[in-house]
């Protein structure tokens, strides 16, 4: 029997030379100092041999146990040696495995089914707040607490709502991980308890750009009034409060035949206190698109005869109703999903996701100004609400390409199946919203 004390003593040789223990395994002595532990076995009626590392790194015991757990795989008729070399080809293809490798084949077999658009969000979204952290482990060695940790870096910006979207994408990569045979379990089911929650109270929105346009398209096709249909496009591009959008009047608006139209909506009607109302410049301003000015032109020649933009069905001289809107959600099948205040989160979600990717410094501010938020640290009196119209601009037109893709012109909304609309309403005429219609000059009043 061979001993710590043997194998300490064994001395070079001129030529290889074997110190022995029990079951045929034994210390090779190379003549360079090298002692190497080996183990000879029969399979299959073939000699063979294992190596179980060097001494002293492998201890004896060591040697022994790895003696022991081979002979128990040629008791069960399995080739100890052949079973090591899978072994280590099986570690070495998982580390090749990586969750950014198995992602990105996750991503080419889904992508098929998506738009383009909606297709390069989800990889940029990965590419920013999940390859970075985890892309480069192994799949199969990712714990709840390394994605966390990623996860947890996604909220410390504020991104909550971002941070639930990259936990779901992260789980879908591990059920095609799991269909694949990469991967058995999926440390991610159950990470969305340990996130923190939504701000409570916050109204059901949906936040994706797809299923967005898919709302509004089925929205849009369901029976109403085309002052309803129209008026919830025009909600969808200004984000302006539902309360600020029913009550829109048409001397609200100016510039509509000009380069810079513009909504100018009074302080008094903006939602906050009374100061908030009375307050001098305080007037809320929405830099028009072309594709929000060619909702106001479909609307026209409905309600242009009176004071509002969006009036009753019954009554022109008063707001539509405050539900109407939203039950044309519910009738689309969008109860509980959506309301008509979630387009302001929808708008903020996707343009601060947008402005990550290619936005300006300052941008997150100017979002939050569309959206007539007063940045924490500004007294509201003193904050200027006209600032940075130029790049206000600009990102309403990045919302409205973004929106508008895909959905129908909004002349075509006035045209589709609608309930009788009230005896003040003309019947509207095509031709009034080409390229050649300009709205009638019309005085504000005070």
């Amino acid at each position: 029997m061979l001993t710590d004390t043997k194998a300490r003593n064994a001395k070079p040789r001129t030529k290889p030379y074997k110190v022995t223990d029990s079951n045929r395994l034994y210390l090779l002595v190379m003549p360079a100092g090298g002692k190497l532990w080996r183990w000879n076995y029969v399979y299959d009626g073939k000699q063979r041999s294992m190596a179980f590392g060097a001494w002293p790194l492998v201890s004896l015991g060591d040697a022994r146990t790895k003696r022991d757990e081979a002979w128990t795989m040629l008791c069960e008729g399995r080739d100890p040696g052949l079973a090591k070399k899978l072994k280590i080809e099986a570690n070495i293809e998982a580390a090749r495995q990586t969750f950014e490798v198995v992602a990105r084949k996750w991503h080419e077999n889904a992508r098929a089914q998506w738009a383009k658009r909606h297709a390069n969000d989800v990889m940029r979204s990965l590419e920013r707040d999940a390859f970075p952290a985890i892309g480069g482990l192994p799949i199969a060695d990712l714990t709840p607490p390394l994605i966390l940790a990623a996860l947890r870096e996604i909220e410390a910006r504020g991104s909550i709502e971002t941070a639930k979207r990259v936990l779901q994408r992260i789980t879908a990569v591990f059920g095609f991980a799991i269909a694949e045979g990469i991967v058995t379990t999926d440390p991610s089911e159950r990470l969305d308890a340990a996130l923190k929650p939504l701000r409570r109270g916050r109204q059901p929105a949906i936040l994706e750009l797809r299923p967005l346009r898919n709302m509004i398209r089925a929205a849009e096709e369901e029976n109403a009034r085309a002052i309803t249909r129209l008026g919830l496009r025009f909600l969808a591009l200004t984000a302006v409060r539902p309360s600020e959008l029913r009550g829109a009047r048409w001397d609200e608006f100016e510039d509509l035949n000009g380069a810079e139209p513009l909504w100018r909506i009074p302080a008094a009607r903006m939602k906050g206190d009374l100061d908030r109302k009375e307050e001098i410049g305080g007037d809320h301003l929405v830099p028009l698109t072309p594709q929000a000015v060619a909702v106001l032109k479909a609307v026209w020649p409905l309600t242009g005869e009176g004071p509002l933009v969006f009036p009753s069905a019954r009554h022109p001289h008063q707001p539509m109703s405050e539900n109407a809107l939203g039950y044309l959600l519910n009738r689309a099948g969008y109860h509980g999903h959506h309301v008509p205040h979630g387009f302001r989160a929808a708008f903020s979600t996707i343009m601060n996701e947008w402005v990550e990717r290619n936005g300006k410094d300052g941008d997150r501010a100017i979002i939050d100004l569309m959206l007539a938020h007063v940045p924490k640290g500004k007294v509201e009196g003193a904050y200027n609400r006209a600032a940075y119209m130029p790049r206000r601009r600009e990102l309403a037109q990045v919302w409205a390409d973004l929106l508008c893709d895909g959905l129908p012109a909004p002349f075509v909304l006035v045209e589709r199946p609608a309930q009788p609309l009230g005896a003040h309403s003309r019947r509207f005429n095509p031709l009034a919203v080409d390229a050649e219609f300009r709205f009638p000059m019309r005085r504000r009043t005070a």
